[in-house]
């Protein structure tokens, strides 16, 4: 693929948790033979969010207009009227735009605590409007004080990129039974420290781990070795490991999620309708640092640092923000405890170059961790083992002058969290499996297409004395076929793409299956079904 579109395509990509509203189901419509100049709102197949019965209050977080690179910065007062503990919290954005618009990313803070990151879809000449909500009762405790609020989606607007993002944003808070939540909300002090309460006894560490920004690493996953002929090169390879320590020591690996934002693989004509899985829903990675809590409670600042592996020297590209949830003992002043198990594995990462044509990379990578430690409380000694195997294999192919471009990728990371303490012992096991497998092509027409299908996998397990007791499996699959034409103003693209989602999602909680397709901007299919 010519690099140049590709960046072009992706460099507007600065970055936002969350579900994309679904719109009314299809209506019976003629499919245009080519894009024109409008086309469907947005919509992913994703569940929407489940909302209790009963009073509820909303506050306005934010409201503005992003033409720049300057945040929005106001003020948050807790609502009157719901008490000050919580059954749900709810965040919604509603956004609009028109005109001419590249993808932009964006984040929202409370006192801090990032609560919400998400990209934006690009508008059509006539305007479109989408929304977004996410489930965020876990910041609770940020939300009981009044806080500064700052938002930003970083923007470009001049006499080509006409679009100005007009977003609000509000939360909803439901009455009722407070929901378990984190009964602490942290974020990292200067130099990256963090202090927790004396008598915490879990500890989670939240990281919003995205390549963005422009350059290579927005598209972290096509880097080659550096003495391959390719156009975005790094030396180890396109594997990437999101890394966190505390006080130097490995404390927690995982694996980025192969985020494709809409603007990506040279083809907006994709996403226009139904994005990629994740692309108005970053997810944090989770890190359980419950075995390090003996250490962290010591009443003393600790460092705490992310870090991506592979990422070129000196290159940037990547934002990872991090969020510290802590449950404290109510009944203990102090939660003494041990770090007893520290397993690092080597880290494997082979990434090989075959000269020829096409020229071809071959990656297989991984690493193993493995800790353990515990705490002293209230309710006695309560142990937890943290074990993360992560995996990454891919084959990129591409031709001369890059006309030709093609990746076959797949990544697992399994986490198994062991509690031993009061009671029977219980685990938490979660697989997940991220793949993409497409292709670009430039013919001597200078027609561009794009095949395109990404999977948004994961099986989580919870068991109670070795016996099963929840269970759930998540497939989140997205495919794409759109071509358009180079060199050409725009009236003259002759731009045609059919892209569908199907999200299922069920297990011992039930069933959730829905299905949608969009034809050249065209919602054709919105099926709902287990």
């Amino acid at each position: 693929m010519k690099r140049r579109i590709v960046m072009s395509m992706l460099a507007g990509a600065t970055l936002l948790a969350s579900t994309l509203l679904g719109a009314a189901p299809a209506q019976s419509a003629d499919v245009p033979a080519e894009f024109g100049t409008d086309w469907h709102d947005p919509v992913t197949a994703a569940p929407p969010i489940e909302k209790p019965s009963g009073r509820s209050c909303q506050v306005t977080l934010a409201e503005a207009q992003f033409r720049d690179f300057t945040p929005y910065r106001g003020a948050y007062v807790p609502p009157k009227g719901c008490g000050d503990r919580w059954s749900k919290v709810v965040l919604r954005l509603d956004g609009k735009v028109k005109g001419r618009q590249y993808d932009r990313l964006g984040y929202l803070h409370v006192g801090g605590v990032e609560i919400l990151r998400t990209s934006t879809p690009e508008p059509s000449p006539d305007g479109i409007a989408w929304s977004v909500e996410k489930d965020v009762t876990r910041y609770s405790d940020t939300f009981r004080h009044e806080q500064d609020v700052e938002m930003l989606i970083g923007n470009v607007v001049d006499d080509t990129y006409t679009g100005v993002i007009d977003v609000k944003v509000t939360l909803t808070f439901y009455a009722g039974r407070p929901a378990a939540a984190p009964d602490r909300v942290l974020t990292l002090g200067e130099g990256s420290t963090l202090t927790t309460p004396r008598n915490s006894e879990r500890i989670v560490a939240e990281v919003y781990a995205t390549g963005s920004g422009g350059g290579c690493d927005e598209f972290w996953y096509l880097a080659v070795p550096d003495k391959a002929p390719y156009s975005c090169q790094a030396d180890g390879g396109p594997y990437r490991e999101v890394q966190i320590t505390v006080d130097g020591q490995l404390a927690g690996i995982a694996a980025p999620f192969p985020h494709v934002w809409t603007g990506g693989w040279s083809n907006p004509f994709l996403w226009y309708v139904v994005p990629g899985p994740r692309a108005f829903d970053v997810k944090p990675i989770e890190y359980d640092l419950t075995p390090f809590a003996g250490l962290l409670n010591d009443g003393r600042p600790h460092r705490v640092d992310v870090s991506v592996v592979g990422v070129p020297e000196g290159q940037s590209g990547w934002s990872a923000p991090v969020d510290v949830l802590v449950w404290q003992d109510a009944k203990s002043d102090r939660v003494t405890g041990k770090l007893t198990v520290h397993k690092a594995g080597d880290l494997a990462n082979s990434s090989t170059y075959t000269a020829g044509s096409p020229e071809r990379v071959d990656t297989d990578a991984g690493h193993r961790l493995t800790v353990a430690g515990y705490v002293d409380t209230s309710h006695g000694r309560v142990t937890t083992t943290v074990n993360r195997s992560l995996a990454n294999t891919s084959k990129h192919m591409w031709t001369d002058g890059e006309n030709t471009d093609t990746l076959d990728a797949t990544w697992t990371d399994d986490e198994s969290v062991t509690v031993d303490g009061r009671g029977p012992s219980r685990t938490t096991a979660t697989h997940r499996t991220y793949t993409m497998d497409g292709s670009i092509t430039i013919g001597t027409d200078d027609r561009l297409r794009t095949v395109l299908s990404l999977g948004d996998r994961a099986v989580v397990a919870e068991s109670a004395g070795g016996r099963r007791t929840v269970r759930s499996r998540l497939d989140d699959t997205v495919s794409g076929d759109a071509s358009w034409t180079l060199n050409v103003p725009r009236d003259q693209r002759h731009a045609v793409g059919t892209t569908s989602e199907r999200y299922r999602l069920y297990g011992s909680g039930g069933c959730y299956d829905r299905t949608l397709t969009a034809v050249q901007g065209v919602l054709t299919e919105d099926r709902s079904g287990c």
